[in-house]
């Protein structure tokens, strides 16, 4: 059926005739097509299915109203943000089971400051074992060393087993030293964690006389900075926020922007384990107020993993809504 374009008065017109013959009264539609042209019509063309319509009662108010059909871009920017919505809901919902954690484990820093000197502990005790070993095996390499030289003066060939043992020997050394440096990075994560949940727990208990009760509005404010979560109060200051959000994976990020719309930038997929793809989404919060949330993308591997678990990382995330505040001049 060819479709023409009415005037409102001729559909005030056809309405009347219309609510004068129930009998015959038909569901009107009316939509806007590609050249601008407001169309009134009792039927919706295959070529114009795709258009947001408004559907109209015998007395001409509209009684439903069928959005747009988006496109196969529009659908995979949607799919990408409600990931993003999802990874958003759960950090914030491990920012708060961690917060419970801290707040039902210990009764006051004192008792957090003890468990880390007691954790340092057990963690020098498992590296002083490893440097043991280290002097061991340091030990049996000199002494292995030192046949071989003795065997070179006499004017003797080092026999082959020997020489195996020395190669298997440096080989061991060097999983020792490995051994001993993982050890020392195990004690500085830990102390740089427990010195966070610390001060984290200060944060949570310093206007609560009781801890189970810390949620006043400035820790939550607080915990929006460190899960990378802007809020906006105001459309203009969106705007300019959103448009220093670009700047800010530019800085950061390693991948390019592959991705960017009036919703979300995202970074190109990580290609190899030191890659950081930022993306940042613009979502509603639950009083239908923008707010801009900060991803961090490491690729899926073991180093990606514990790239993502670095303190570069969360160093990186915490600092995206000071970046945004001082941009928007707040």
């Amino acid at each position: 059926m060819q479709t023409r374009p009415f005037s409102a008065s001729f559909l005030l017109v056809c309405l009347l005739c219309l609510s004068s013959q129930p009998a015959l009264a038909k569901k009107m539609y009316k939509w806007v097509n590609e050249n601008g042209e407001t169309i009134f019509s009792d039927q919706v063309p295959p070529e114009h299915s795709q258009y947001r319509r408004e559907s109209l009662n015998e007395k001409g108010r509209v009684v439903e109203v069928t959005e747009e059909a988006k496109t196969k871009e529009q659908q995979a920017v949607d799919a990408k943000l409600n990931a993003l919505k999802k990874a958003q809901e759960k950090i914030i919902a491990q920012q708060a089971a961690n917060d419970k954690v801290l707040l039902s484990t210990f009764r006051n820093a004192k008792d957090m400051e003890a468990s880390l000197y007691a954790t340092l502990q057990s963690l020098d005790a498992q590296r002083n074992v490893a440097q043991g070993n280290l002097k061991r095996v340091e030990d049996q390499l000199a002494s292995q060393q030192k046949k071989a030289a003795e065997l070179e003066r006499n004017g003797k060939k080092v026999p082959q087993p020997l020489l195996d043992e020395i190669n298997q020997t440096e080989a061991q050394i060097q999983v020792a030293y490995a051994e001993i440096n993982k050890q020392i990075e195990k004690k500085n994560r830990a102390k740089s964690e427990f010195e966070a949940n610390i001060e984290r727990f200060k944060f949570l208990t310093q206007q609560n006389a009781d801890p189970s009760k810390a949620s006043d509005p400035a820790a939550q404010a607080k915990a929006a900075g460190e899960i990378g979560l802007y809020a906006c109060e105001t459309d203009a200051l969106c705007a300019k926020a959103w448009a220093s959000a670009h700047e800010f994976i530019k800085a950061n990020a390693t991948t390019p922007i592959d991705t960017d719309t009036d919703k979300l930038i995202m970074g190109r997929a990580p290609a190899t384990d030191s890659d950081l793809s930022l993306s940042v989404s613009k979502l509603d919060d639950e009083n239908k107020k923008h707010q801009l949330f900060l991803d961090i993308h490491c690729r899926e591997s073991s180093l990606g993993t514990e790239l993502c678990d670095s303190q570069k990382v969360r160093d990186i995330r915490s600092a995206f809504r000071p970046f945004i505040e001082a941009a928007v001049g707040k």
